[in-house]
């Protein structure tokens, strides 16, 4: 709630004028049974004509002042609800690119979708009406109350029992359906989960022909979903049945008790009119009220939903006194001599013992790895599936920060070094491609934002992507729909290279982004890249053999431990792994050329 109070007060003019002028449009509202009774009472009793006339110009005067006042608040009450939106969108926004890895793949971004949207459309909603009516619904049952006992005395007796009656059956009401919306969004996220899977996956599923096994899924997912919001429904639904009851039955309490005390004398039958307005305005009141309290448990529940989003940490910038003192033991005795001699070395980019777990309770995907890389090596990097490759890269520029060990660069645990100035030294180019609906200049601009034309063309021309571009006509004003659909696979790979290169990098990580080239395109790349990586440390990763054997050195993984380091020819001879993977693709003549 403090985040949503924040954002209201950066507009509180318009946040205090929407409930202040509901609530003058309720004070002109409640003199309205006073009128009609002085009608009754002065006018039409006595016969005088010329008095009803008055009052009828004073109602509708009332009901224009009404009116206008009614029209203000709800175009103030939406304006600060929008406003509301669009800075709770634009901050999840932002936080949402502030996450981790680890925080990205527990939430899963169906979830962070409809966190975006549905939760934030609840929000939004809940604000303009708690605005419009939190102050207004109280203010006109109270300000009933008062007239009632201004009015009469026992009569206002019966506007005391019913009030109770009515706030016991909201409220308890309310205390029912919150939770139960909550799993209402959580089911919605399921929906949405499900409903983006089958976008992306749309030609897989009718590949292997699963249209109908998936329908079955997304029907008993949506039947669940239905059947929750039913179920809410109907405790929803007890509100109005039951308020209208407990209404009709003070309303026919006050027509008893009155009726005795206009034949006693004691009210006259215009008091009795106005008290019954009285409580039909408490009824109205409480109906709005029980529906505002309904969006507002939705709204609630959405808002927790979003604020769990925000109570997600961000990426480490930096670490507390704490994890710094840490930091400070583990480099204790060895490993602060070792990075003594790494800088005096000019290492540039070691691993010390590095091991790394997803979370806490998981196995080691990566355990002990040690390697050392200078400027201007290429290092490959090879194994099965689920070695680890992509896991130890990634670890570079801290999408993912080691379980124990360290990795330096120049000296300098990467750990100390700000996110934003490690990556803008490391140009990655990821196992799936991904590009940017918009023209190629602007895809490429993402590498560079000042990139000009040339440097735009050297990179394509390096990454083999200068001639299809050529081909196409339109040069770098090519337009390139939503994640490159409009271009083949090895097509958004030579892109999505050349937006690495264009950075011009110190560490560049290739994570198995030339998979869809052919051998000659691939070849004719790493040929490129030899030239341009001089300067650059280059980390290679690949399940050809092909791809890698001329590299500098080749790592060799295996269940994520180093199982061979070294030149091809040295690990074709020693290492069983590498062997294994060199003549599973190569027969042993060309493995050993």
């Amino acid at each position: 709630m403090k985040r949503l109070f924040g954002y209201l007060k950066h507009h509180k003019l318009i946040t205090v004028l929407a409930p202040l002028f509901k609530c003058l449009e309720a004070c002109f509202e409640l003199f309205v049974p006073l009128v009609i009774a002085g009608m009754i009472d002065r006018g039409i009793r006595r016969g005088n004509i010329s008095y009803v006339l008055r009052m009828g110009g004073v109602l509708l005067l009332l009901a224009l002042i009404g009116l206008s006042c009614s029209l203000f608040a709800q175009y103030f009450s939406a304006k600060a609800a929008a406003y509301v939106g669009q800075n709770l969108r634009n901050d999840l926004f932002c936080h949402i690119h502030s996450l981790g890895y680890p925080e990205i793949d527990a939430l899963g971004s169906s979830t962070l979708i409809t966190r975006m949207s549905s939760d934030i459309n609840q929000i939004e909603a809940g604000v303009n009406m708690v605005l419009r009516l939190f102050m207004r619904s109280p203010f006109i049952v109270f300000g009933a109350w008062i007239m009632a006992f201004r009015i009469s005395l026992r009569a206002a007796l019966v506007f005391t029992a019913a009030i109770p009656l009515l706030s016991l059956v909201v409220f308890g009401i309310l205390l029912l359906t919150m939770p139960r919306y909550r799993a209402v969004q959580r089911q919605l996220d399921r929906i949405m989960k499900s409903t983006r899977e089958n976008l992306l996956g749309a030609r897989v599923i009718r590949a292997f022909n699963r249209e109908e096994s998936e329908e079955k899924d997304f029907q008993r997912e949506n039947d669940l979903l239905t059947e929750m919001q039913v179920q809410v429904g109907r405790i929803s639904a007890l509100l109005n049945p039951v308020t209208l009851t407990l209404i009709d039955l003070a309303v026919a309490c006050l027509l008893y008790l009155g009726a005795r005390l206009v034949n006693r004398g004691e009210l006259f039958q215009g008091d009795i009119v106005a008290l019954t307005n009285y409580m039909s305005q408490i009824l109205a009141e409480l109906i709005k009220l029980a529906n505002l309290i309904i969006l507002m448990s939705r709204a609630y529940a959405s808002l927790g939903r979003v604020n769990e989003i925000f109570l997600q940490p961000s990426e480490n910038e930096g670490y507390s006194e704490e994890e710094g003192q840490l930091l400070l033991k583990e480099k204790r005795g060895k490993e602060e001599e070792l990075l003594k001699r790494l800088r005096k070395d000019e290492v540039f980019l070691a691993f010390h013992r590095v091991s790394f777990r997803y979370s806490k309770e998981a196995e080691n995907v990566l355990t002990e790895i040690s390697l050392e890389i200078k400027k201007g090596e290429t290092i490959g990097i090879i194994g099965g599936t689920g070695a680890g490759k992509s896991s130890l890269v990634n670890l570079i520029p801290r999408f993912y920060d080691v379980s124990s060990g360290f990795i330096a660069l120049l000296g300098r645990d990467i750990r100390e070094i700000p996110l934003e100035e490690l990556r803008l030294r490391i140009g990655v180019v990821p196992q799936r491609s991904v590009l940017f609906s918009g023209t190629l200049r602007e895809n490429m601009c993402w590498g560079k934002k000042d990139a000009t034309d040339e440097e735009i063309r050297e990179a394509l021309r390096i990454a083999q992507a200068l001639p299809f571009v050529e081909e196409k006509g339109e040069g770098l004003s090519l337009l390139i729909e939503q994640e490159g659909r409009n271009l083949s696979g090895g097509q958004r790979q030579r892109l999505c290279i050349a937006r690495a290169l264009l950075r011009r990098p110190e560490i560049l990580i290739l994570d198995d982004s030339a998979s869809a080239l052919d051998f000659a395109t691939d070849a004719a790349l790493r040929s490129a890249l030899r030239e341009y990586s001089k300067d650059s440390a280059v980390f290679l990763i690949s399940q050809r053999v092909a791809s890698v054997r001329n590299s500098d050195r080749i790592l060799v993984l295996e269940d994520g431990h180093m199982a061979g380091l070294g030149k091809h020819d040295l690990l074709f001879r020693e290492s069983p792994v590498y062997r294994e993977i060199c003549l599973s693709q190569l027969s042993r003549e060309e493995a050993e050329e």
